[in-house]
């Protein structure tokens, strides 16, 4: 159900080929465009001929790494990597109205155990409304809605006032290099919508997340001798509780944009390796995980809690005092982010969300994860991620997203871009 929409609107609305938003969301993922790897420059290419065909203005080029990383803002990257290609597609600036950023990311995280997956995760399944693969809801049906969003705009002949930027970008995943080096190449706009999956919610603020990694000594020794060495392993547990009494204390207090979740700033070991023979003592153990960045912190005064967390630990163990551990700071490195109170962008996505649905506005929230949002907002463009999709199923086996969701999105989408650049 579609209520208040003008005339202009209402063929745009019209134009929306529901048909080919599935179809073109099978198509992407059947890519598997994990972050660095040689399809996820593919899927640029591909993406680039969908914006050509929709009449837009594409720019793809490929990255200078160098000079991205040798920045002192570079946001950090994990994934290994040799090329990386920026891809944006604009429409004619018609006049003197602002340019609305549309922005997506091409790559998807690994599969992980593919035992777990029902079929291939890179053979896209249908199972009446819904679509499973790798990529599906996290973010691949957010770079349809656009594509869709923009090719229905077009198709309907709506004379735009302002300009549409379409941002598809690499890396997102592991820490930003994409969107970092879209900026540095100088394209903005006077607002931006990310399309990343959100339940149709509008997610006005974003945690950020900071990759850590500690190193814990020990002394290695016959297993059969262990009294005479010291295992990292033991050595790491007394920093691994400390951790945890850090993550309370950071998450007493937290702004009412996170309230509903049971952790708003999670602090998450992921990855512990230690020892390289089973009957050998480890002198070793590196552990890696995220620190949570609450909304409006400084990521450096997040950096020195968990240092000195670790500090405090060593400091109050024997074998740490005098062997005290190493923390250090790879990978991406995720500021917080945050649409301006009031900003007139929530309101606009909003409204143009229930006049698609005929339902409510959509409720205003935070996310609890780093995304592409912190360095739009960082570079003065006011930005929001609203999109199809449960994020809770992202990055596992069952990740999946129903068609009906990502057109209810593209539909919105169009009544948003038209409100806000206008037309004549």
């Amino acid at each position: 159900m579609t209520t208040n929409v003008s005339d202009v609107e209402a063929a745009a609305l019209a134009a929306v080929d529901e048909t080919a938003i599935g179809q073109t969301l099978v198509d992407l993922l059947a890519v598997p465009s994990v972050t660095g790897t040689d399809a996820e420059s593919e899927l640029q290419h591909i993406l680039a001929r969908h914006l050509e065909r929709t009449g837009l203005d594409v720019d793809l080029w490929s990255m200078d790494l160098g000079e991205l990383r040798a920045h002192q803002d570079f946001p950090g990257g994990e994934a290994p990597r040799t090329e990386a290609w920026g891809l944006v597609g604009t429409t004619q600036h018609g006049g003197d109205g602002p340019t609305l950023v549309l922005q997506g990311h091409a790559d998807v995280v690994p599969p992980g155990d593919p035992a777990q997956w029902e079929g291939d995760p890179f053979r896209p399944r249908v199972t009446g409304d819904v679509v499973h693969g790798r990529g599906a809801c996290d973010m691949k049906a957010g770079v349809v809605a656009i594509i869709a969003a923009l090719a229905a705009i077009r198709e309907s002949g709506a004379n735009l006032r302002g300009q549409v930027a379409a941002h598809f970008v690499v890396s997102e995943e592991d820490g930003g290099l994409g969107a970092f080096g879209t900026l540095k190449r100088g394209y903005t706009g006077d607002a931006c919508i990310i399309t990343e999956p959100t339940s149709g919610a509008l997610m006005v603020a974003n945690a950020g997340a900071l990759t850590f990694r500690i190193e814990v000594p020990g002394r290695a020794t016959h297993g059969s001798t262990r009294y005479v060495g010291m295992s990292a392993i033991d050595a790491y547990l007394p920093i691994h509780h400390a951790l945890a009494r850090l993550e309370a204390r950071r998450n007493t207090g937290a702004d009412p944009l996170m309230s509903e979740y049971p952790i708003p700033y999670p602090l998450s070991v992921g990855t512990v390796q230690s020892g390289d023979w089973a009957s050998s003592v480890p002198d070793l153990l590196v552990a890696e995980g995220r620190l949570g960045v609450q909304l409006g912190e400084d990521p450096a005064r997040a950096r020195a809690e968990l240092e000195e967390c670790v500090a405090e630990a060593c400091a109050g163990d024997p074998w740490l005092r005098a062997h005290p551990a190493m923390v250090t700071w790879p990978g991406g490195q995720f500021a917080s982010g945050r649409l301006p109170a009031g900003h007139p962008l929530a309101a606009l996505v909003g409204d143009a969300h229930a006049d698609v649905t005929g339902g409510p506005r959509a409720a205003e929230r935070g996310a609890p994860y780093g995304s592409d949002l912190r360095l739009y907002s960082g570079a003065g463009i006011p930005t929001l991620q609203y999109g199809s999709g449960d994020v809770r199923l992202a990055h596992g086996p069952r990740e999946q997203v129903p068609v009906s969701e990502i057109i209810t999105v593209t539909r919105a989408l169009v009544l948003a871009t038209l409100r806000s650049v206008g037309t004549r």
